[in-house]
């Protein structure tokens, strides 16, 4: 199955929320979904776990949209990490 949220090598630079980028809001809540792990919007400007996580408390609505999108996204794709 295609993950849609591998990383790219490219770290979100804070000017599109429905980027791909590693860190991005739509990453993480793609990742977040992956893994398996509870809603929690977040993200990372410089990359995932690369300089200080954004809370959702510090996050604009378009970022929040972002990150719901991925988790919600990934979730009805179905595509969960296998754990075997």
């Amino acid at each position: 199955m295609l993950n849609l949220f591998a990383p790219t090598g490219v770290s979100y630079d804070g000017t599109n929320e429905m980027s791909t980028a590693n860190g991005a809001p739509y990453d993480r809540g793609g990742a977040d979904s992956y893994y398996r792990r509870k809603f929690d919007p977040h993200y990372y400007v410089f990359g995932t776990g690369k300089g200080t996580r954004t809370e959702m408390k510090d996050m604009t609505p378009a970022e929040i949209v972002a990150y719901t999108k991925g988790f919600n996204e990934n979730e009805e794709a179905g595509d969960f990490k296998d754990w075997g």
